[in-house]
């Protein structure tokens, strides 16, 4: 996971006049994985270019339940979070395939039930996704998942373990999409995902849409054209303290949204975890490449 954008200006530093202050009041969080930790890097640049203060980092706050409690305790002011999970895991209500209506069912829940902000999203979508080789895609012309099913008979298939279980994983997949593979899929640690697809183990593996081999290795994901798997959009889940603290945080958020395509964070990412890049580093970087800084 990769890309970000920057730090704000000009304008913005009219808007941040009187958000100055001189102890760090700002707490923003992530959970405890790659794009997490680049997301929590860029929303920390960003207010602290934008408020005029240090930013306190409270990275690695393990899942989703975490992060929930920490931003109701007031621990942490924002984090990162992705709609589909917002409304499963912590609405306990089921995604359906409507992106727009996702987000919006998301912010109007949360400020009922809890009292908090979901600002516009940030551009991409991290839902499952079926990716192939991609010469393999390209030899058999396949771009979407509705053409996959004449050649599924002789493909081997890829999953993670939760992805046999989840109510959007492989037993609905096969069913919306009527696809028969050459055996039953094959189950493996999600990080040994891509080195079997690179070895041939598998012909097909059950990833994520940012994930960072995608772009290093040439992969190709297939398009969800039936809307099968639910919109994981990436949203900044925010105490409205934070925007009374500093009105200004609101205008930098709002120039972000929409910002960060999928092949941008796949970039991101591989560039901290293929590459060893400092994370702050890279989100600094797309912060400058975005016009953001």
């Amino acid at each position: 996971m990769l890309d970000r954008r920057g730090f704000l200006s000009g304008s913005l530093a009219l808007l941040a006049s009187g958000c100055r202050s001189s102890n760090r009041d700002i707490v923003v969080g992530s959970k405890n994985f790659t794009e997490q930790l680049i997301l929590g890097q860029l929303f920390a640049q960003l207010l602290e270019e934008s408020c005029r203060t240090e930013v306190d980092r409270r990275f690695y706050l393990a899942g989703t339940y975490i992060c929930q409690q920490a931003i109701l305790a007031g621990r942490i002011n924002v984090y990162p979070e992705y709609t589909g999970t917002a409304l499963a895991a912590v609405l306990k209500q089921r995604p359906s395939g409507d992106a727009p209506q996702v987000y919006e069912d998301v912010k109007n829940e949360y400020r009922r039930k809890f009292g908090l902000e979901v600002l516009p999203p940030l551009g991409f979508n991290n839902s499952f996704a079926m990716v192939m080789r991609g010469e393999d895609a390209r030899r058999l012309a396949l771009t979407k998942l509705s053409q996959l099913a004449p050649q599924a008979p002789q493909m081997k298939l890829g999953v993670g373990y939760e992805f046999l279980e989840r109510q959007d994983g492989y037993h609905g997949l096969v069913r919306i999409y009527d696809l028969k593979f050459a055996d039953a899929p094959r189950v493996m640690d999600l990080g040994l995902l891509y080195r079997a697809l690179e070895n041939r183990t598998v012909d097909i593996v059950a990833g994520s849409n940012t994930d960072g081999l995608i772009e290093a290795l040439g992969l190709v994901v297939l398009q969800d054209d039936r809307h099968y798997f639910p919109p994981y959009d990436a949203v900044p889940v925010m105490r409205p303290e934070l925007l009374r603290r500093c009105p200004a945080a609101r205008f930098a958020f709002d120039r972000l949204a929409g910002r960060i395509t999928a092949s941008e964070m796949r970039n991101m990412n591989y560039a901290v975890d293929g590459k060893k890049e400092d994370s702050a580093l890279v989100a600094r970087q797309f912060l400058q490449r975005a016009g953001l800084a």
